[in-house]
C-alpha cells in the first residue's frame, strides 16, 4: 500500500480541435513530471480535445481521433513513469460521454463519465452528451481516487457515492469559465463537499480563451480539514507538483504556494486580455488593427491589445471627418504614443462625400439625419476591413455593453470586426478599467508601465462625433444611471416596477427597455467578445428578435 504520492496538477491551455497539439502538451508535461519523480499527472476537463467543442464533438471522425490519441498516450505509460488522468469525449455502449480516463501500465486502466451535464447559461452539454452513472473510485497503484468531473461536485450525491465506495482522495477535472466573483463560489462549493465527505479534494481548472469564454484557472487543493494548501494563479498556465502522505486520518497534501486572487478590476482586465490574445493567436492572425478615435473605448481596447501581443502587432487608425475635434486628434495621438503602436491618420472626407453624392438623387429633399451619421461609421468600418484584408490583421471591435444594449452602434460600421474584448463591459466599467490600467499594469502583460490612456480621454464627455457638438448623454441618461438600469434589466431580469422603485424615472426605464429589445437584431450580428458577467449577450441571454412584449408599471 502506497504511503506517499506525488501528483502533478497541469493547469494548461488547450486548443479546441487540436488533438495532436493537446496530446503533445500531455506528453511534454508527463516527461517533465517523470523527471520530478511524480506518480500521477492530472489534466483539466476534456483536455485532449479542448473544451468546449460544442457540436464538433458529434463528428464520428473527431471522436475516433480523440480515442486514437488517448490509446497512444496510454501505451506510453508502459515505461514505468507517471500515470495520467486525461479528459476527452468517450463513446461507451454507443453513448457519447464527457469522460476522464486513467492511463497507466501501458493501457487505459479505467474510464469514468460525467453524471451531471450542465444545461444553463453558456452550457449546453445535454445537447451532445449522455449522463454517466454514479461513479465509484478508480484504483491507482493501490490508492482509490474519486474522479468526479466539474459539475458533478455541485451536487451532493456524486461525492457521497464516491465516499461510500471508499474513495480516499477526490481529484476533480474542471472546465469552469470565468465570471466576476466566481472564485469564492467555487471554493465555497468545494468546502461543502469536503465537509460532507471528510475527504481532501483537488480542484484543477483549465486556463485560456475559447471563443467568448475565458477559463481562468485558479486551481486549488483543500485538505480534509478544509485547510487551503495550494492556490494556483489565475489567467496563466502553471504545472505544479503536490506531495501527499497517508496518515492515520487519511491522505493529506503538504502545504504549497498560495497565490492570492486578483482584485475585481484586475480580474476583469486580465480576462479581457487573455480572451483577446487566445482568440487572435489560436486563429492564427498575425496581429490586430483598430480604429483609435480619441474616445475611451478604443483607447482601452488598444491598451488591452498591446498588453496581449506587444506594440509591434497592434496597428491603430485615426479616421477623421469634419466633426472630429482637434481634442480627439490630440488624444488619439497621445494614446498611440504612450502605447508605442503604429498610428496612421486616414481622413474619410472624400469617401463620405462620394457616397453622399451617389445617394443624392434618392435622398434629394430629405433632411440629414442618422443616415448620414451612419455613412461616416460605415466608411470607417470599410477602411478597417480593407486593412485587415490586405495585411491579415484582425479588426478589434471596440463597442461596450451599454452601447450594445441600447443599439447605439452602427451595423457594418463600428460593429465591424472579428472580436470585441470589452463587449461585456458596461461603460462605467470601461472607465474603471481605464483608470486601473493607468495605475497598474498586471504582471506578465506586454504593454508599458504607467499612464497609457491619457487622462483627458477618461474625463471628457463621451461622444461619437458624428454630428456637430454631439454628446452621448444628449440622448441617453448619465452612464451611472443607464448602467444601473441595464444591469437590472439584463443581469437581474427585474420588472420595470422594481427598477423604478430603486429611484429611476419610469419613462427613462421604459425607454431603455424598449431600446434594449429593438436592438436585438444588431446584437445577433455583432462580433464575439469576452464573457465576463452572468448574462453576456449571445450564449447567456437568448432573446427573440421579433418581440412585442414590453413590461409596464402597474397602476393598481
Amino acid at each position: 500500500m502506497k504511503q506517499h504520492l506525488k501528483i502533478v496538477l497541469a493547469q494548461l491551455n488547450p486548443t479546441v480541435g487540436d488533438i495532436s497539439g493537446n496530446a503533445q502538451k500531455v506528453r511534454n508535461t508527463r516527461f517533465d513530471a517523470a523527471a520530478a519523480g511524480a506518480d500521477l499527472v492530472v489534466f483539466p476537463e476534456m483536455f485532449l480535445t479542448g473544451y468546449m467543442p460544442e457540436d464538433l464533438v458529434l463528428k464520428p471522425s473527431f471522436q475516433k481521433a480523440a480515442l486514437d490519441a488517448l490509446k497512444k498516450l496510454a501505451q506510453e505509460t508502459d515505461d514505468g513513469g507517471p500515470g495520467m488522468l486525461v479528459g476527452l469525449p468517450y463513446v461507451d455502449n454507443d453513448k457519447l460521454h464527457n469522460s476522464i480516463a486513467l492511463l497507466d501500465n501501458g493501457k487505459i486502466e479505467a474510464v469514468r463519465h460525467k453524471v451531471y451535464l450542465p444545461n444553463y447559461g453558456v452550457f449546453d452539454e445535454i445537447r451532445v452528451f449522455q449522463p454517466g452513472p454514479l461513479p465509484g473510485p478508480v484504483n491507482f497503484r493501490g490508492v482509490r481516487l474519486g474522479v468526479p468531473i466539474c459539475e458533478d461536485i455541485w451536487f451532493e450525491d456524486v461525492v457521497e457515492c464516491l465516499e461510500e465506495t471508499a474513495a480516499e482522495i477526490l481529484v476533480v477535472a474542471n472546465g469552469s469559465p470565468f465570471e466576476a466573483d466566481k472564485i469564492e463560489l467555487r471554493l465555497n462549493n468545494v468546502v461543502a463537499r469536503v465537509t460532507e465527505t471528510g475527504l481532501p479534494m483537488v480542484y484543477l481548472n483549465q486556463v485560456g480563451g475559447q471563443d467568448e469564454l475565458v477559463f481562468d484557472g485558479g486551481s486549488f487543493v483543500l485538505n480534509a480539514d478544509r485547510t487551503l494548501v495550494h492556490q494556483f494563479p489565475a489567467f496563466k498556465e502553471q504545472v505544479r507538483i503536490t506531495d501527499w502522505e497517508r496518515t492515520q486520518e487519511g491522505w493529506s497534501c503538504a502545504p504549497g504556494e498560495i497565490v492570492p486572487p486578483e482584485g475585481a478590476n484586475e480580474a476583469l482586465y486580465r480576462a479581457c486580455v487573455l480572451g483577446l490574445k487566445d482568440y487572435v493567436e489560436k486563429n492564427r492572425f498575425p496581429g490586430v488593427v483598430l480604429g483609435l478615435s480619441g474616445g475611451v473605448d478604443s483607447a482601452l481596447c488598444a491598451a488591452m491589445a498591446v498588453d496581449a501581443f506587444g506594440a509591434d502587432k497592434v496597428h491603430c487608425l485615426m479616421m477623421p471627418y469634419v466633426f472630429t475635434s482637434e481634442e480627439s486628434l490630440k488624444d488619439a495621438k497621445a494614446c498611440a504614443d504612450a502605447l508605442g503602436v503604429r498610428y496612421d491618420i486616414l481622413p474619410i472626407g472624400k469617401s463620405v462625400e462620394s457616397v453622399q453624392s451617389s445617394l443624392k438623387p434618392l435622398f434629394n429633399g430629405a433632411a440629414p439625419d442618422v443616415t448620414e451619421e451612419n455613412i461616416q461609421s460605415r466608411i470607417r468600418g470599410l477602411m478597417l476591413m480593407a486593412v485587415s484584408n490586405k495585411f491579415g490583421s484582425m479588426v478589434v471591435t471596440t463597442g461596450n455593453k451599454s452601447e450594445g444594449s441600447v443599439g447605439y452602434a452602427t451595423l457594418y460600421g463600428d460593429m465591424n470586426g472579428g472580436f470585441n474584448p470589452i463587449k461585456d463591459l458596461y461603460k462605467t466599467q470601461v472607465f474603471a478599467l481605464s483608470r486601473f490600467r493607468n495605475q497598474q499594469r498586471p504582471a506578465g502583460l506586454m504593454g508599458p508601465v504607467g499612464e497609457v490612456i491619457p487622462e483627458n480621454i477618461i474625463v471628457k464627455p463621451p461622444t461619437a462625433e458624428l454630428s456637430e457638438g454631439q454628446k452621448d448623454q444628449d440622448s441617453l441618461p448619465p452612464y451611472e444611471v443607464l448602467d444601473d438600469i441595464l444591469t437590472c434589466l439584463v443581469e437581474a431580469e427585474m420588472p420595470v416596477q422594481d427598477i423604478v422603485a430603486r429611484g429611476h424615472d419610469v419613462k427613462t426605464v421604459e425607454r431603455m427597455q424598449h431600446l434594449l429589445y429593438v436592438a436585438e437584431f444588431k446584437r445577433r450580428q455583432a462580433a464575439p467578445g469576452v464573457k465576463l458577467s452572468s448574462k453576456n449577450f449571445g450564449r447567456d441571454r437568448r432573446y427573440p428578435i421579433t418581440n412585442a412584449f414590453r413590461d409596464k408599471v402597474s397602476l393598481s
